[in-house]
């Protein structure tokens, strides 16, 4: 798989950083550009200092959306300490609203590959620490063994992240970070996967279970908080909330094409909510 390789520096001081998202500046800004014909434009300040989101994995949440609700913060923060100290960061000091307010290093070079920016302007990502060899602003062949080099690959053989698959990864690559993910699954005590009930099923009696308790896929937790912030009580009709988001994802194993989670997601006793495929099995559409 050919992407961009952009060499430059991660600077996290003044941003809230989790599991998959870190601040990162090109050399040279100007190479944003060059992925202006990919879909939608990265987003980027003056000194071309841009979001990423690394791509094929999903770090519990410490914060989403407007009431900034997070989930079970032990596995959250572990995976955002350990993705900030494989990039080089020490002594990272923040602020009770999370937010960086000094590391040591104030910066560290790393480098990125990447075919282009999500729909919130991110730069969807495979992340290296340290610059690669090269001028960067070049098309790179990705195989599993530059892959097996990024944090993405370091994070689920670590098993703080879920692996979440979007169309536009190679196949190859996808499988190699399944078998990471499984790996790690079946590892005793492995992160996060001794807590995870995604498949098991999850009892969600009020926004705290979600918070507090159950540890589950970040995707599935994002559809949870917003349908109880409506207002419902009872996962009844979560299905058919599901069923209006209208996600498009493809079941590796069966081969079918879906519309809405509520495809993979069974409700039983209105409170006890799973997902009937291993996240590993779906590729999503990017939106």
């Amino acid at each position: 798989m050919t992407m961009l390789l952009i060499n430059g520096s991660f600077q996290v001081e003044g941003t809230q950083p989790d599991g998959d998202t870190v601040h990162f500046t090109p050399a040279d800004p100007n190479t944003w550009e060059l992925l202006g014909t990919r879909g939608h434009a990265v987003k980027h300040d003056a000194l071309g200092r841009a979001t990423l989101r690394l791509d094929a994995i999903d770090a519990l949440e410490t914060h989403y959306g407007a009431n900034r609700v997070h989930q079970p913060l032990r596995f959250a923060h572990a995976a955002r300490d350990e993705l900030l100290g494989w990039l080089g960061f020490e002594n990272v000091r923040q602020g009770p609203d999370e937010t960086v307010t000094a590391t040591t290093p104030a910066t560290v070079p790393g480098s990125v590959l990447t075919s282009g920016a999500d729909v919130h302007g991110r730069c969807v990502s495979l992340v290296g620490r340290g610059a690669c060899e090269g001028p960067g602003g070049v098309e790179a062949d990705v195989d599993a063994a530059l892959l097996r080099t990024t944090a993405n690959h370091h994070l689920l053989t670590a098993g703080l992240v879920y692996p979440t698959f979007y169309r536009s990864l190679l196949p190859s690559l996808r499988e190699e970070l399944t078998a990471a993910a499984r790996q790690a699954r079946t590892a005793p005590g492995q992160g996060l996967w001794p807590g995870d009930v995604t498949t098991a099923g999850a009892k969600v009696t009020a926004l705290s279970s979600l918070t507090d308790d159950v540890v589950i896929l970040p995707k599935l937790f994002r559809r949870l908080v917003d349908f109880l912030q409506l207002g419902t009580p009872s996962l009844t009709c979560f299905p058919a909330y599901l069923a209006g988001v209208r996600d498009h994802f493809t079941i590796l194993s069966t081969g079918r094409r879906c519309t809405g989670l509520h495809a993979v997601v069974e409700v039983t006793d209105g409170r006890t909510v799973r997902m009937t495929q291993p996240p590993e099995d779906l590729v999503f559409d990017e939106a």
